[in-house]
């Protein structure tokens, strides 16, 4: 009996040094990892409820978008950098330092004395951020092979669905309750468990200590480029005119940037992103496929409370469980999803099949109008997240998959780059149609008066109006919707074309029974990497 369980313990210890793990100790792993995630995704859900109540006590209105903005670009723009840094020098210590930096802006924002000093310290939660979301995914990168990653794809989709419904509730009764600065310090605990429990559960192979110097040119370039494109899709059509001079200043810095940027990455010893990546065309397509459905998504996201709100009579406090018929169904989806490509190994056919059922749930969802009840609307976002959870988790799998393990962490920054780039270009431009739309048709059946009285209305507000006025309000965004939907379905239709270039090439491990005896987890990656090419 000694001696067979010496036997099992070395079979385990085996197991572990080549990098598999057993799925129990993974599980506690990843909910570590999924806590961390939830920091990042529930606070701008918290904060966004809480900014009203803000405003009042800090004042500066006029700067109000600014405590969004300075966090996105933060994010955004840390985001390639935090990756990187994962694969030179070790992901573990480099997550953990993102934790810890997410947490010290969350506690100086919440000390916040005046609008000015909180957008500031939302920056410094941003460059935490970028490095939350882009470590989980380059962590789970390394723990588990791509085909057996697909049975953990439910986790995130609950992680997102979560925080999506959960985010304006608790941070509704956060407010009401505790004030607006706890719905800061509320990441404090959450953080301090996601530090103990990552700090405990996950042990990662060591990496040999780089001389490589950090790509600073590159770093500085691709920061402008980001900086500059987020701005102009933030400012354009809202702070500014399209064709003002700003924004075209910042257009062109943007666009000389990326240039430069390319130029640079080509001659780096270890670029931030390493251009030979892109070489794979699984890899481009997914990148392009992401940022679409990020396109598509926080559009959907954006437009869908506000329709329920101003034509259905919803009320706003009950904004995030409007979104659940979009949410389960992406759940129940990518969990399907994931347990298929686990038990076959075949990935091809949800890029396609999430592509056409986006693109028809938003289609759909272009026909609401102010007859539209609530059941029919739902049953269009249920179509619709039926695609994005096809998609959403199918394209980093099959993104890192593309790319050696020594590149993982930038193969995950870059697809979670794309996708947030996508985000921000999709509410910048299905807005500005919503807003042009909704302008036109008010100044068609109202006047100017009815256009100025009706700007910023909520349930309880537009009840009030005269009929004539709510009814031209109505109409209003109910066609501002359908213009903001059904340019999100032209776009979808690209991301749907991508997907039939994408290969069906082998997820590398199928789990403990397919693991090479002599060969260590770079080797397999290399060697399968060699295998793909020829397929």
């Amino acid at each position: 009996m000694a001696e067979t369980a010496k036997q099992a313990t070395a079979s385990a210890a085996t197991a572990e040094d080549k990098g598999v793990r057993p799925e129990r100790s993974v599980r506690v792993v990843m909910l570590a990892l999924m806590i961390a995630m939830l920091l990042a995704m529930l606070d701008n859900m918290i904060v966004g409820t809480a900014m009203p109540t803000i405003v009042g006590e800090l004042g500066g209105l006029e700067h109000l978008s600014w405590v969004v903005t300075s966090y996105t670009l933060a994010t955004a723009a840390s985001t390639p950098i935090w990756g990187k840094l994962g694969d030179l020098y070790g992901r573990k210590g480099v997550f953990l330092a993102s934790i810890v930096i997410f947490l010290i802006g969350s506690v100086l924002s919440g000390m916040a004395q005046d609008m000015g000093q909180l957008i500031g310290f939302r920056a410094v939660q941003g460059l935490g951020a970028g490095g939350l979301m882009v470590g989980v995914m380059a962590i789970i990168g390394d723990l588990v092979p791509p085909r057996e990653r697909g049975r953990y794809q439910g986790m995130i989709a609950a992680v997102m669905a979560i925080a999506m419904i959960g985010g304006p509730l608790v941070g509704g009764t956060i407010t009401d309750h505790l004030g607006w600065r706890w719905s800061f310090y509320i990441n404090v605990p959450l953080g301090a468990v996601a530090l103990a429990m990552v700090t405990a559960v996950l042990h990662l192979p060591r990496k040999p200590r780089s001389t490589a110097r950090v790509d600073y040119p590159g770093a500085a370039l691709l920061t402008v480029g980001i900086t500059a494109i987020v701005l102009v899709t933030t400012w354009g059509g809202t702070e500014y005119a399209w064709d003002s001079a700003v924004i075209m200043e910042l257009a062109a810095i943007g666009a000389a940037s990326l240039v430069g940027f390319l130029f640079v990455e080509a001659r780096a010893a270890e670029p931030i992103m390493p251009l030979h990546i892109f070489r794979s065309r699984n890899f481009t397509l997914m990148s392009v496929i992401g940022f679409f459905a990020g396109f598509v998504m926080f559009g959907a996201v954006l437009f869908l409370p506000l329709f329920q709100q101003s034509v259905q009579g919803a009320s706003a406090t009950n904004s995030g469980l409007l979104l659940l018929p979009l949410l389960l169904s992406m759940l129940a989806v990518s969990m399907v999803a994931g347990r298929v490509t686990t038990t076959t190994g075949k990935y091809r056919v949800f890029p396609i099949v999430g592509g056409a059922l986006m693109v028809a749930g938003l289609f759909l969802l272009a026909t609401m109008d102010t007859g539209t009840s609530r059941l029919t609307s739902g049953l269009y976002m249920a179509v619709l997240g039926a695609g994005m959870g096809f998609l959403m988790q199918i394209t980093m799998l099959v993104a890192q998959n593309s790319v050696e393990m020594k590149d993982m962490g930038v193969a995950s920054s870059a697809a979670t780059l794309f996708r947030t780039l996508g985000s921000s270009f999709g509410v910048a431009i299905m807005g500005a149609l919503f807003t042009a739309r909704v302008q036109d048709e008010m100044t068609a059946r109202g006047g100017a008066q009815a256009t100025a009285a009706s700007a910023q209305l909520d349930a309880a507000s537009l009840a009030k109006l005269p009929d004539p006025v709510r009814e031209a309000y109505e109409f209003a965004v109910a066609s501002g919707t359908h213009a903001a939907f059904l340019v999100g379905g032209a776009v979808a239709v690209v991301g749907l074309v991508a997907a039939f270039f994408v290969k069906e090439v082998p997820l590398r491990g199928a789990g403990p029974a397919e693991a090479p005896d002599a060969t260590g987890p770079q080797d397999v990656a290399g060697a399968e990497d060699k295998l793909a090419e020829r397929v």
